[in-house]
């Protein structure tokens, strides 16, 4: 196993792990920000009001996408066991 051979693991792991939680991290930030700004216009600054909608999207979200997200890990991980021989050299 090379040097190149783990730069290469690690670059697509970190590239999945950016791609399998992005999806729940701009549900977030998008229902965070219709939050912030219904709170502004209405002048409401209950802090549950921020907590229970952001909770609810990335459950939606995730029941969502929850199908797709397990079969990309699941694909990169059958691919790293698919060339575990290469790698133990």
């Amino acid at each position: 196993m090379t040097v190149g051979d783990v730069t290469q693991i690690m670059s697509d792991g970190i590239f999945l792990i950016i791609k399998v939680g992005a999806p729940m991290l701009l549900t977030s930030l998008v229902v965070g920000l219709i939050v912030s700004v219904f709170q502004t216009a209405t002048s409401i600054q209950e802090q549950t009001l921020t907590f229970v909608p952001k909770v609810l999207a990335i459950f939606a979200a995730l029941i969502l996408l929850g199908n797709w997200m397990a079969t990309e890990i699941t694909d990169y991980i059958h691919h790293l066991w698919a060339s575990f021989s290469v790698y133990i050299k």
